[in-house]
Formats: C-alpha cells, sequence, structure tokens
C-alpha cells in the first residue's frame, strides 16, 4: 500500500494502459481521480475497493478544461499528490503527407493538455509531503519511427518538457519523469500501428528481443514505483519499456 491515503489524477483512464495504471494505483491504496474524455470509468477487480477510484468527465485540450478539473478533484478528493499524464493520440503521416489539422490535434492533446494540466496541478503539487508527476510519452520519443512525425516529436516534447519540470520544481519537492513504453498490447492504438505498418502481431511481438509485446500492467507497474516513496531520488528520467525493441 505505498500510495496509501494520496490523491493522484490519472488521465487517458479509459484507455488500455490508463485504465491499469488506475488499477494499480488503488490497489496501493490511493484515491484515483480517473480523468476521460468520452467515458467515465472506475476500473473494478480484485483488490479495487469501490470507494479508491472516482471518474471524471473532461476534455483537456482546452485550458479551462483543466483548471476546471482540478477544482473539481481538489472539492471532491482534497489535496492532489501525483499526476499521471496518460492520455494521447496518433496520427500517421511524414511532414509532407500529414496535414495541419492532424498535426493541431496530435499537439493539443499529446503536449498542450500535458502542459496545462502540470501547470493547474502544480500549486498543488507544491503543498504536497510527496508530490510526483509521471508523464506518459513514448519510446518513439526518443527513437522515432518513420511515417509518424507528429506522434514522434510530441512524444519527445513530452520528455523535454518532463525534463524541465524535474529541473524547475525539484526545490519545491516535486518529482517528474516520463515513461516511454514501446509496443504494449493496447486495441486501438496497437490496431493502428499494425495496419500502418502492414504487419501481423506476430510478426511484431518476433521483432521484440523478449519475443513478445508489452502488456499495460507492466506500464501501470512502473508508474506506481515512479508516484511512490521508493523513487524518492529519481527525478528528470525518460525510462524505457520496451522489451530492449529498436525502432528503426
Amino acid at each position: 500500500m505505498e500510495l496509501q491515503s494520496r490523491t493522484i489524477i490519472v488521465t487517458g483512464a479509459a484507455g488500455g494502459i490508463g485504465s491499469a495504471i488506475t488499477a494499480a494505483c488503488a490497489r496501493q491504496g490511493a484515491r484515483v481521480a480517473a480523468v476521460d474524455r468520452v467515458e467515465a470509468v472506475a476500473p473494478s477487480g480484485e483488490g479495487i475497493p469501490a470507494e479508491a477510484v472516482t471518474p471524471f468527465l473532461a476534455d483537456l485540450s482546452e485550458s479551462a478544461g483543466c483548471t476546471d478539473l482540478l477544482a473539481e478533484v481538489t472539492d471532491r478528493l482534497g489535496a492532489v499528490d501525483g499526476l499521471v499524464n496518460c492520455a494521447g493520440v496518433m496520427r500517421r503521416g511524414d511532414l509532407l503527407e500529414i496535414d495541419e489539422d492532424d498535426w493541431a490535434a496530435t499537439y493539443a492533446v499529446n503536449v498542450d493538455a500535458v502542459m496545462r494540466l502540470c501547470r493547474a496541478a502544480l500549486p498543488l503539487l507544491k503543498k504536497a509531503d510527496s508530490a510526483a508527476i509521471v508523464n506518459i510519452a513514448s519510446q518513439w520519443g526518443l527513437q522515432p519511427a518513420g511515417g509518424h512525425i507528429a506522434y514522434n516529436s510530441s512524444k519527445a516534447a513530452v520528455v523535454s518538457l518532463t525534463r524541465s519540470l524535474a529541473r524547475d520544481f525539484g526545490a519545491h519537492g516535486v518529482r517528474a519523469n516520463s515513461i516511454c513504453p514501446g509496443e504494449i498490447l493496447t486495441p486501438p492504438m496497437l490496431q493502428q500501428k499494425l495496419d500502418d505498418g502492414g504487419i501481423a502481431e506476430s510478426e511484431l511481438a518476433a521483432s521484440i528481443p523478449l519475443g513478445r509485446l508489452g502488456r499495460p500492467a507492466e506500464v501501470a507497474e512502473l508508474t506506481t514505483f515512479l508516484l511512490s516513496d521508493r523513487a524518492s531520488f529519481i527525478s528528470g528520467a525518460a525510462v524505457e519499456i520496451a522489451g530492449a525493441q529498436q525502432v528503426g
């Protein structure tokens, strides 16, 4: 119960990784604000108390959505101790193929929403005894994949943003780290990757040295570790979880 009595905000909570992170935080004793844009989700299962997860609906692509969310979370759950930005979108295309609307939509969710929610949460996190931010980036933000320039560059921006937060707010007791997943079994985004590449799931798994795709629960375990006091001297890190796969 390493997150006992802490309040953690998780965005993208309806997705595969976001749902797994929400459940893992709840099992570790946290009060979780499970945030999503399209549906309110409260994961249930073994070890998850019914009262541990509170669903919230919010559109974080607008600044008002972020400030309103923080106000609602503090009104219902009290102080904020941790923030996990997991919401993300992917648009395919190289620089000559992708249009400006898809570029803007990618950055609105993958970068701008992360920035806005961190900015809205920081005054509260600075008051917490053990505050932590975990931003879900991507291995493609470190090693770009072909034909996905908007997604690659947006996730690289998340890595840099997170390192800047760690540098600027470490003195205030706020740690910030990013996680860079590789190929994780999370439909529909995984299916989009398979369709874009014209390959089968088994072929993708065979390209990974460990011989399989990652599981959302494995990303969730890393997330709860980085939120916990076990990671008390880890800040500014970009942690790959990709089974030793190299992009390219």
